[in-house]
């Protein structure tokens, strides 16, 4: 068991235990590289990470990751079909301007796809629209409507409607609201969903 497990980001945990071992991994929109860090180490995979922010590049060179500077929107064309065992898309899907394009080309290259998403119907975000009248601000939706990197507002319901919709397969999901699964109602309850789909 990895040392001090549950100080891991919950998502994170949920994608690490999605993940086989030694899987060849695509990260979309990896950030600083602190996932595809996590699963390098813990699960021997094989990873690839693209982002957009050359800051957050340079902080994935110091990690050692394998990191290409690209924008996902423009499509995933050197990548062949099923070349990779998952392509993650953990907080990333909202901030995309042409999301079918984006997962289309996700669940080509991917034999699967995790895809983690704040849920925009999560009770607290409901709540601060109804009662006060503003966008809301969550700990899963930490920006202004100002600043807001996010051009698509879904819920979970919206997601797995999306999915019957467009016939991906949702192999796995698991909700979370701070560092608690949830397990009842999770469009209402839960901040974010981890979603494994596959076509």
């Amino acid at each position: 068991m990895i040392a001090d497990f549950n100080k891991v980001r919950p998502d994170h945990r949920i994608i690490f235990n999605f993940v086989q071992p030694r899987s060849n991994i695509l990260d979309l929109g990896c950030g600083n590289g602190e996932l595809l860090s996590f699963l390098n180490k813990e699960k021997d995979v094989r990873g690839q990470g693209i982002e957009i922010d050359e800051q957050a590049i340079y902080e994935c060179v110091a990690k050692g990751l394998n990191v290409f500077h690209g924008d996902i929107d423009s499509g995933l064309a050197e990548y062949g079909d099923k070349s990779f065992d998952y392509v993650i898309l953990n907080q990333t899907l909202q901030q995309v301007k042409r999301v079918r394009s984006v997962l289309d080309d996700a669940l080509r290259v991917g034999k699967h796809v995790i895809v983690g998403l704040p849920n925009f119907a999560f009770y607290k975000a409901r709540f601060q629209l109804f009662f006060e009248g503003r966008a809301p601000v969550t700990p899963s939706l930490p920006f202004g409507w100002h600043d807001s990197p996010n051009l698509h507002f879904s819920s979970i319901r919206d997601f797995i409607e999306y999915c019957s919709r467009e016939k991906i397969r949702i192999d796995q999901s698991k909700y979370v609201s701070g560092r608690k699964e949830v397990i009842l109602f999770p469009n209402l309850f839960a901040q974010i969903g981890i979603f494994l789909v596959s076509r």
